[in-house]
């Protein structure tokens, strides 16, 4: 433990320790006066666990980010925090004002909650709109005195430990300290700052270390335990990415009357930016005893330019092209949007993601949306995908949006992973599949099945029963909508996949009583370089 001699290492990590507390306390705080949870909203205890659990890696994070600017002036290469008062000054002010602000930003969260049933957000900006009017009714809603009593009296007691602090580890004589324990001391500050950071120590995939995000709180699907896993501060901060403008009005308005009549509105129905319309039951509605099983996959990135069904050469997609012939084949079906996130969003919520920057499931307040899903009422409903489903943060809207989701995701399954995106396609099918065929039979079920090999690095792994690759020219492959062989092998392997799943269905009870649903994503763009 010679390592632990240096009065830089203690004194941070002493301060991220009384951080942590603090945010801690105020995360007490919120559960006791202010969370529904236990109230108005009963939860079960796994998921408040979990809720909590999130919340406190948050805080984890939010306290070393915090520490960082002192842990820059602490290793500055001559005037630092151990060798210089100014230094020293200079720091304490730091953490002070930061403290200040951000015991603030708690309050302002609070109050934000009991007001309208929300954590703090970017739409809280709004009240600036109309600043004497909102300070008004804080004023006469709130004991403002005694709130700003409080939160002085919270940051000047944060200032005196981090004073205190300074004094017993930064002033104090050094100890002298061998090569190899400050090798060790590094390794650990470096592994703690990495995995604090990160907020995972376990199922973390090396390729993608997908960090701890604010849709890991909404695993339960309810949002008043949700509130609970969420850090205020890091929260606000997520929100302010979201674009101000999430539309142009003006474009919308020009283009209603062709939307309108695209959308068959009735004449009475065309208020301003109206789109609502009522579809009653449909005369070609299944007349069944018991309703059937729909699996959908997703085909990664497969453009109609790689199908054989659309003319593609090679032979690239005999079992697709088989399922084309047998089954419904929509040839004018198309992705308008690249990005696999926009495309589930879209599959499940029948809007299209047209966020203007990166993608509508990074928007934590349009999580929740209605989908059809929830219209299969008596339905198990499951959610297979290889690697993590917090990507794109989607799976805030995969749990705020299903009722009673299943969600299968990267340390869920017994399969290694292969790449960055998971576990392989074909191993994905089996177990996917053995998890279908053990369900009862008396009741229906809805799966989806996102794959994701044919997408760079386009990975064929070493285990894949008897698939083959080829290596047809690649100035052909070019001229016919392949950027490599690679990529076609990839196709090829995707393909491969399906087929041997479809072969594994037909020997399932499940299988004749499953409609099965094949669609592509990514649109085309990825053919062109």
């Amino acid at each position: 433990m010679g390592w632990w001699k240096s009065r830089r290492l203690r004194f941070l990590t002493s301060s991220v320790v009384a951080l942590f507390a603090l945010f801690v306390v105020m995360r007490a705080v919120f559960f006791a006066f202010f969370s529904e949870v236990g109230d108005t909203v009963q939860a079960d205890s796994g998921d408040l666990y979990h809720a909590l659990g999130v919340g406190l890696r948050f805080d984890l994070r939010l306290a070393l980010l915090m520490v960082l600017p002192l842990a820059v002036l602490a290793w500055l290469p001559r005037f630092n925090l151990v060798r210089s008062a100014p230094v020293r000054v200079l720091g304490l002010v730091y953490i002070t004002l930061a403290v200040l602000v951000v015991v603030l930003t708690y309050i302002l969260d609070f109050g934000h909650y009991v007001y309208l049933g929300d954590r703090l957000n970017v739409t809280a900006f709004r009240f600036l709109e109309d600043t004497a009017i909102s300070t008004r009714m804080v004023w006469e809603s709130y004991p403002v005195v005694w709130i700003t009593l409080g939160w002085l009296a919270v940051t000047a007691v944060m200032a005196l430990i981090f004073r205190a602090l300074a004094r017993r580890f930064l002033r104090r004589a050094p100890m002298p300290m061998g090569t190899g324990s400050k090798w060790i001391g590094g390794v650990v500050v470096f592994l703690a700052l990495v995995f604090g950071l990160l907020g995972r120590v376990s199922d973390i995939n090396l390729e993608n270390p997908v960090p701890l995000r604010w849709s890991d709180a909404f695993a339960s699907g309810n949002n008043a335990v949700a509130a609970l896993g969420l850090n205020p501060v890091l929260f606000l901060y997520d929100t302010t990415l979201l674009s101000s403008e999430p539309f142009d009005r003006e474009a919308v308005e020009k283009y209603y009357p062709l939307m309108a009549d695209f959308l068959a509105l009735p004449e009475q129905a065309r208020e301003p930016l109206n789109f609502e319309r009522n579809v009653s039951v449909q005369p070609h509605r299944l007349d069944v005893d018991r309703p059937p099983n729909i699996v959908v996959v997703m085909l990664e990135s497969l453009g109609a330019s790689r199908v054989g069904a659309y003319g593609t050469p090679f032979d690239p997609t005999p079992n697709l092209d088989r399922i084309a012939r047998e089954g419904w084949f929509f040839e004018h079906f198309y992705v308008p949007v690249t990005g696999t996130a926009k495309s589930i969003w879209a599959f499940l919520t029948g809007i299209p993601d047209v966020a203007p920057e990166e993608t509508a499931s990074r928007n934590p307040l349009i999580g929740h949306q209605r989908n059809i899903v929830n219209q299969l009422e008596g339905y198990r409903k499951l959610y297979m995908v290889g690697g993590n489903a917090g990507w794109a943060n989607l799976e805030a809207v995969l749990t705020r949006s299903i009722d009673d989701l299943e969600l299968y995701e990267e340390g869920d399954w017994q399969s290694p992973n292969v790449d960055v995106w998971g576990i392989s396609d074909l191993n994905l099918f089996k177990e996917s599949h053995r998890i279908l065929e053990a369900l009862p039979s008396d009741q229906p079920f809805f799966a989806f099945i996102q794959t994701a090999g044919n997408h760079r690095p386009f990975t064929i792994p070493e285990n894949n029963d008897d698939f083959e690759t080829r290596s047809p020219p690649e100035q052909e492959l070019n001229a016919n909508g392949f950027r490599n062989t690679a990529q076609y092998n990839a196709v090829r392997l995707l393909d491969y996949n399906v087929g041997r799943y479809m072969d594994m269905a037909r020997e399932s009870d499940y299988f004749d009583n499953t409609i099965f649903v094949f669609f592509g994503d990514h649109n085309n763009r990825i053919t062109t370089l």
